[in-house]
């Protein structure tokens, strides 16, 4: 592989695996809510089973990343299929919110751990330095072709009714499709950076950690991991609950077509934009789409159903210019050597978000109403970037100084 070359064979077979897990990914996390909701389940419920399985991935994220210095990606990864697609069958046997669904849904969770941190970790090695951010953002454009459909396809097997047999077929699909992905993953080969050896224990990541710490992108990911619980964990309780009609078109599949479909023409278009124009500008500019996203929820009732695709745009733009430029200033301080480390810690920060976000956000929305949620998602994202911009600035004046 030549010095600046990204896109070769390994690098499309990874991404199109990536579309591949992200539409069964998408299908069956937009609607688990509905799942829950089938069972009796309230919104406080669909964030507490949320938050509480996603602390499954969190407790596992410093292992994950180790695992895939020592093991390689490849492997790690196809692992990562196997503990997904056990997590989806295994909600067959769900009926009822006991602890076994707690269990169902982190077996998913932790199955897309494994899944996005083998796979990120793989393309960072195969990019070349100049070239990490282009990498990251184009394996996340995967993503957002599996959000653009993922959504659709599961409403395509669950009616208005939503059946227990609707509920099963979406289960077992998304472990036969799952195949295909799992066919892909297989034909890479091993990046020629990738270490082979490391530790796995707990506190050889934690050294590494404390010794790389990446600083202030720490409290942006965690923001991003906040802000990512609306659409979703949220969003299908928000829609059924609030009552918006669909006419002629699902508000859910509506919401994430124009989100993803968006975000990932953004992605596109402006792939290169975070390596020449800089990473924090971009990230900052997406961290206030993402604000105004969530603020723009006000808007959107039974009245003004059509709305919705308002926060999609702007959520879908926040998302497409935080997480690939998050991820890349994250992994900048951590050497080849232990980038699997460096993607896990970052997975750890993203997950915290998320946990907590889940939890306390289900609790808001059930108690106060869905408003006061997006207001406190709105203010973190806006207050967080502003932190983060104040503490780039030494970073922006010396570039300036060094450049002239």
């Amino acid at each position: 592989m030549s010095s600046e070359r990204l896109y070769d064979r390994n690098f499309n077979c990874a991404f199109l695996s990536q579309i591949g897990f992200s539409l069964v990914n998408m299908a069956l996390l937009a609607h688990y809510p509905r799942w829950i909701a089938h069972h009796g389940g309230e919104v406080d419920a669909a964030g507490w089973i949320t938050g509480t399985a996603s602390i499954a991935g969190l407790l596992l994220r410093p292992w994950i990343g180790q695992w895939v210095d020592r093991f390689g990606a490849r492997t790690i990864w196809l692992s990562g299929y196997a503990i997904f697609a056990i997590g989806s069958l295994s909600n067959l046997w769900i009926h009822d919110l006991g602890p076994a669904i707690y269990i169902c849904r982190a077996l998913l969770v932790v199955g897309s751990a494994v899944i996005f941190s083998s796979s990120l970790t793989y393309v960072t090695h195969l990019a070349p330095a100049g070239r990490r951010a282009e990498a990251i953002g184009t394996l996340g454009a995967a993503a957002f072709m599996g959000i653009v459909i993922g959504p659709w396809l599961g409403e395509l097997v669950l009616s208005t009714s939503r059946t227990r047999d609707e509920f099963e077929t979406l289960f077992v699909g998304g472990a036969v499709l799952l195949l295909l992905p799992v066919s892909l993953v297989m034909l890479i080969r091993p990046a020629e950076t990738e270490p082979g050896h490391g530790s796995i224990r707990l506190t050889e990541f934690l050294k590494t950690s404390r010794r790389h710490w990446p600083g202030m992108i720490v409290m942006m990911q965690i923001t991003f991991g906040l802000c990512v619980t609306v659409p979703f964990v949220f969003l299908t309780k928000f829609v059924d609950d609030t009552g918006l009609v669909d006419t002629g078109f699902s508000k859910v599949s509506l919401f994430f077509m124009c989100y993803a479909g968006w975000g990932l023409t953004l992605r596109i278009v402006f792939r290169r934009t975070p390596d020449r124009l800089g990473r924090r500008k971009v990230l900052l500019v997406g961290a206030v789409a993402m604000s105004l996203g969530m603020l723009s929820f006000l808007v959107v009732d039974p009245d003004h159903s059509m709305l919705i695709v308002v926060p999609a745009l702007l959520c879908g733009t926040g998302h497409s210019l935080m997480y690939h430029t998050c991820t890349s200033l994250f992994l900048d301080s951590f050497p080849t050597d232990v980038r699997g480390a460096g993607s896990g810690l970052s997975m750890v920060a993203l997950d915290i978000g998320s946990v907590g976000g889940a939890q306390l956000l289900g609790e808001v929305a059930h108690r106060f109403g869905y408003d006061l949620l997006f207001v406190i998602v709105a203010g973190v994202a806006l207050v967080a970037a502003s932190i983060y911009a104040v503490s780039s600035v030494p970073v922006w004046r010396a570039r300036r100084q060094a450049s002239s």
